[in-house]
């Protein structure tokens, strides 16, 4: 294990490189932020889904967006990965009249997102055998784990924007009067989450720097590097 934790480290090592040295690379951060504003609207999928396949399958349309290219296809794969460990950790979601659209639960699926993103990019490089700076060394992992322990690194370094709105209204009990009177079940939240997309895609993809809570902020080609 601690062999295959050492080599999904590299992989997102060499990843991060190879966009700092060309931050338009693959056209992944472009991807990343074009899927992250349609992953804002996208909960309408629970307002109009009977259960959890169908939700699944209307999240992964609405966010995984068109195109041929590896990026699409890995932006694809993440938005199918989200919506399923979503409705793994979260059942009642697919569960028709429910109430699991709450504001935790669209902030565990954002994040999830885009950790999914590199993860599922780099598992395409991997066997692709996608150039990057480093050639990623490839390795047999029958039970997923690099894929794991990826995402659960790069959800460390994201924004959430449940804590996000908490600071800008004052409190978490605001955030939900702000939404009920909008009717709206998750309110403005989706408006501080679409304005945390170029952060969100820039710490997932090593352009910026500084932790989720970190005062880094703007667009990778305007933001601090990481070092």
């Amino acid at each position: 294990m601690a062999r295959l934790d050492d080599i999904a480290a590299e992989h997102v090592a060499v990843l991060h490189r190879t966009l700092r040295e060309e931050p338009t690379a693959f056209g992944l951060y472009e991807a990343a932020c074009a899927a992250g504003e349609r992953l804002t609207t996208a909960v309408d999928a629970w307002a109009v889904s009977r259960d959890g396949d169908e939700f699944a399958a209307r999240f992964t349309a609405t966010v995984g967006g068109e195109g041929g290219t590896v990026t699409d296809a890995a932006v694809r794969r993440a938005a199918a990965a989200s919506a399923r460990g979503l409705l793994e950790e979260h059942p009642e979601v697919g569960t028709p009249g429910s109430n699991g659209l709450s504001g935790e639960v669209f902030c565990l699926l954002y994040q999830g997102f885009f950790a999914n993103v590199v993860a599922e990019f780099l598992r395409t490089a991997v066997a692709e055998k996608v150039k990057l700076v480093v050639p990623l060394l490839p390795a047999l992992d029958p039970e997923d784990h690099i894929a794991g322990w990826i995402t659960e690194h790069v959800l460390g370094l994201l924004p959430n924007p449940c804590e996000e709105a908490a600071q800008l209204t004052g409190s978490e009990e605001k955030v939900d009067q702000v939404a009920s009177a909008a009717g709206d079940p998750i309110g403005s939240l989706r408006l501080v989450a679409h304005g945390l997309v170029p952060r969100a895609a820039g710490r997932a993809l090593g352009l910026l720097s500084g932790g989720p809570s970190g005062d880094t902020d703007g667009t990778p080609y305007e933001g601090d590097t990481a070092a």
